[in-house]
């Protein structure tokens, strides 16, 4: 997903769900900061560079591919961007090297969404924040792992676009190109991705690369063969699913509320949301690129609050965190973000690596051994310690 859902939809699913205008705008805030917060900006900030929730271009670039750096890699994106939905799947004669990439698969409705949502309940707005945009990319990135590999991610020369025509579909077939400048020809059906690499260990066989823009536009209907499901065709109806996002995340919000005592799978907020379903899905369904659905979701979010939903700046908060004693640093709204995103990638790393698969590196039962890892996750204990700060 991009800035069209991650911050303008979920500030009206946060309106939606009870949360002030301001409250909102911090929840959407912390949604699309997810998409921003690399080790680059961390640096610059003098923050934990562990508390990366993703990758820019220029770093993959750099990026080691050996153990260690591939780890990092999927920390980041398993965590944030491509939740694992069954970290103990089985397929017959598959070897362990194999599985282990195979159970980092994305869906939504997994058992670790729900634990990401729970993650987040009694915490910061922040942590709301960082909790909707990891449950939001469990249906726009379904069927692709947050790990390289060529085996679980790569497409083939099978891939057609399902173009509204009359009251059925017009089915054209996708050409993909490789161009670092090229936009993506919505009336051609011609997209960009990433370069076909047979490398297993390839960022370019990283996440939904292979696809191209097309899990992230809110329009897109498409039928491809995906590797890791021996090449049987797989449709992928985004208008459908991105609807059913936005009602789980109004649910999730509600609940992080206090307005429900549990997180369910499987449970969405229709009745909260129908009075808006025709608007929500007009926009869903509308072929335009990111600035036009932006522009369409901000419209209908100051529609439903009066209020203005002011544009994301990736610098708003940033003269806050640095200008901020090293003790206090916790309490600005970059701090709490961070220990939000410091929270959730400890709990994935955790359980990804209690399934016995090592991909994402090692994780210390602090409860059973106490502290023994990188000491940018030491304010975790701190605060767990010292009650919620955040």
């Amino acid at each position: 997903m991009q800035k069209d859902f991650h911050y303008y939809a979920t500030y009206c699913a946060a309106f939606l769900a009870g949360y002030s205008h301001e409250e909102s705008l911090s929840i959407c805030y912390s949604a699309q900061f997810v998409d921003w917060c690399s080790a680059t900006l961390l640096s610059k900030l003098k923050a934990p560079r562990s508390a990366a929730t993703t990758q820019l271009q220029l770093e993959m670039m750099d990026t080691r591919t050996d153990r260690v750096g591939l780890q990092d890699i999927t920390r980041i994106w398993a965590s944030f961007h491509f939740l694992p939905y069954d970290l103990h799947a089985t397929r017959k004669g598959c070897g362990k090297r194999y599985l282990d990439k195979y159970r980092l698969i994305c869906k939504p409705n997994s058992d670790l969404v729900v634990e990401t949502v729970n993650l987040a309940k009694g915490k910061s707005l922040q942590a709301a924040g960082v909790a909707m945009h990891v449950l939001a990319d469990t249906w726009a990135h379904s069927y692709f792992a947050g790990t390289p590999s060529f085996a679980i991610n790569n497409t083939n020369y099978h891939f057609y676009e399902l173009v509204p025509d009359g009251d059925g579909f017009e089915e054209r077939k996708i050409k993909f190109i490789h161009s670092t400048s090229a936009p993506d020809d919505f009336e051609k059906s011609v997209y960009v991705n990433s370069l076909y690499q047979t490398s297993e260990k390839s960022i370019m066989n990283l996440g939904h690369g292979r696809a191209g823009h097309l899990p992230d536009y809110s329009f897109m209907r498409y039928k491809y063969l995906p590797a890791w499901a021996d090449y049987e065709e797989i449709l992928k109806d985004n208008p459908k699913e991105y609807f059913t996002a936005f009602c789980q995340m109004v649910y999730a919000l509600r609940y992080l509320r206090g307005e429900s005592q549990t997180f369910e799978k499987e449970t969405y907020d229709t009745e909260k949301v129908a009075p808006y379903a025709s608007r929500i899905k007009e926009i869903l369904i509308k072929r335009q690129g990111e600035a036009g659905a932006c522009e369409d979701w901000k419209a209908f979010g100051e529609e439903l609050s009066g209020c203005t939903i002011d544009d994301f700046d990736m610098e708003r908060y940033q003269d806050e965190y640095t200008g901020a004693d090293k003790d206090q640093k916790n309490t600005t709204f970059l701090g709490k973000f961070i220990l939000a995103a410091l929270s959730q990638k400890s709990m994935v790393t955790n359980r990804i690596f209690k399934s016995g698969n090592k991909l994402a590196g090692y994780s210390v039962d602090y409860e059973k051994k106490g502290f023994h890892g990188n000491r940018d996750f030491k304010g975790l204990v701190d605060q767990k310690e010292g009650g919620d700060q955040a």
